[in-house]
């Protein structure tokens, strides 16, 4: 297939961006586990999949499973695609550092959604550290025309420099809409096995050489940093006081303050790395002071401070000019930049409003989980309860005050191990269906292989619900093979359906197996109500056709 069937101008989400990019680079498959801000990329590709026949787009169970398939099909010689949210990248930092140094051979982009201000994640991390601490290149759009340019861009680089393209957005960009001009794509590469199989194979010996050749060529990803107009200097000869430097999607933010500047400070934009230190330093050999805009961590005002003589202010999130945590907005920028702050237009009287926190949909199959393990737990000496990543996460909150953890994905199983290990009893984990395939296998081995005195309640509800219910990697009843397989006994396992009218059922099956000191797993069922509407309507949708 020509990979220009979705040229022209394209309204398209900064995710969608880097997705049509990559199928017009000529992608042959891409992968990905889902995580919000970074779900829509493969969602998009999963819809042109289906509607084109190519390239092949596919969930994983995990990101190291999706980042080591990707890594499969660069192998043979083509290019492929693989995306996470910032969190993911942790849990992909294996396959992805040690991917620095193999002979990277069909282009590998690897697309992450950072998400400052924490909208739907547990952390703020920002993963122009991991492209540094990798030492490979890293892109940083301003806006959705820029995140298709610049995955188009990586590619080609990628297969340049033989190393994984990191393509940087945040949540701003990932999930906001605008104008992408697209064009022809080019096809799929042929299949070609590496010449010499030693690149590709990390023992001690290949893994030094190559290296050393990664470390070679740090001067020539230096050379491309300074040389791309993603990185631009502008030099205002009027003003030898302030200059500005803009990351990514900061720009924007400066851009709509820059009209009530009285003398336009000297700018330098960066939206590629490595550093490009001698723009860097042409820009500080002209002021006095600059202002660091980055949405993210202090990444390139630290860096700043080894750059320049102190005599030069770096004004920034860690000096204190601009909030150290959170997202950015026009009016923090407007403040760094010594702008007085916008008249406010005419004020409404505030009132108060009622708190909305997040909640379960009603009816769902969670809540009456919960409510057995409350009864239970409630009439307990002592109790632990420690949960996972997903909407069961809810049941921290009222009205079910049922869960005391959320760390990351999986750690429910190690937590009430680890809780267990401690001699604390009784010790409950709550951990979804896809998050138990994603990261909770392995801690159950830990468990049974060390008779932990736990109870695991998997909450099966068929879907990766809170990233908008993408299908769970096997099918329903599955799970359960996979808990006898691992060594839980199979009378200490137990499958249930979550329903108000089997609560009861379900206490009394947690009282019992809270008696047992070793390993129990409660699998409670009940499809997501969310899941099952939209199922329903596909099913109308494809009878009327």
């Amino acid at each position: 297939m020509a990979r220009d069937e979705v040229t022209g101008p394209q309204v398209l989400l900064g995710d969608e961006a880097v997705a049509l990019a990559a199928v017009h680079a000529g992608i042959t498959t891409a992968y990905a586990y889902p995580g919000t801000p970074s779900t829509e990329i493969v969602e998009y590709l999963v819809r042109y999949e289906k509607k084109h026949g190519n390239p092949r787009a596919i969930w994983a169970t995990n990101e190291k499973t999706a980042y080591e398939q990707a890594l499969g099909t660069s192998m043979v010689g083509r290019r492929t695609l693989v995306a996470m949210k910032h969190v993911g990248l942790n849990v992909a930092a294996d396959p992805f550092m040690n991917s620095a140094i193999l002979d990277i051979a069909g282009g590998v982009v690897v697309a992450v959604a950072d998400d400052p201000g924490m909208h739907s994640s547990q952390n703020e991390q920002d993963t122009r550290y991991f492209a540094d601490f990798a030492r490979v290149l890293c892109f940083e759009p301003t806006n959705q025309q820029e995140a298709y340019e610049m995955t188009l861009e990586a590619f080609e680089l990628s297969e340049r420099f033989k190393i994984p393209v990191v393509i940087r957005l945040v949540t701003r960009l990932a999930h906001s809409r605008a104008v992408v001009e697209a064009r022809p794509g080019v096809d799929e590469k042929p299949l070609k096995k590496p010449a010499d199989p030693s690149t590709w194979t990390l023992l001690p010996a290949n893994a030094r050489k190559q290296w050393r050749e990664l470390l070679e060529i740090q001067k020539d990803l230096v050379a491309y940093s300074e040389a791309t107009p993603f990185n631009s200097l502008s030099i205002n000869e009027d003003n030898k006081e302030l200059g500005v430097i803009t990351c990514g999607i900061a720009r924007n933010y400066f851009r709509e303050n820059l009209a009530d500047m009285e003398s336009k400070p000297s700018t330098l934009h960066i939206g590629a790395y490595p550093f490009p230190v001698e723009k860097v330093r042409a820009l500080g050999a002209h002021v006095k002071r600059i202002v660091v805009l980055e949405d993210g961590y202090p990444f390139v005002e630290r860096t700043l401070r080894g750059v320049f003589p102190m005599d030069v202010e770096i004004c920034g999130r860690e000096s204190g000019h601009l909030p150290p945590d959170g997202e950015l907005n026009p009016e923090l920028v407007r403040t760094a930049l010594g702008l007085p702050a916008r008249e406010k237009g005419a004020q409404i009287e505030a009132f108060e409003l009622p708190g909305r926190p997040p909640q379960l949909c009603q009816g769902c199959g969670h809540g009456d989980t919960y409510k057995a393990l409350n009864n239970v737990v409630k009439t307990a000496v002592q109790s632990i309860v420690t949960a996972d990543i997903g909407c069961y996460t809810l049941g921290a909150l009222p009205p079910y005050n049922a869960v005391e953890s959320c760390v990351c994905m999986g750690a429910s199983v190690s937590m009430a191990k680890g809780a267990a290990d401690a001699g604390f009893h009784p010790a409950f984990g709550v951990i979804g269906d896809s998050t138990f395939l994603h990261s909770g296998v392995t801690p159950l081995m830990d468990a049974v292989a060390n008779n932990a005195s736990m109870t695991l309640l998997i909450v099966d509800n068929s879907t990766v619900a809170m990233t908008g219910g993408q299908p769970t990697i096997l099918p329903e009843g599955r799970i359960e093979d996979i808990v006898l397989g691992v060594g839980v006994p199979r009378e200490h396992v137990r499958r249930m359906r979550s329903h108000p009218r089997d609560v009861d059922k379900i206490e009394a099956a947690l009282r019992e197996e809270m008696d047992y000191r070793g390993v129990s797993v409660l699998i409670l069922q009940r499809e997501c109500l969310e899941s099952l509407k939209k199922n329903k309507k596909s099913k109308k949708s494809k009878a009327k056709k």
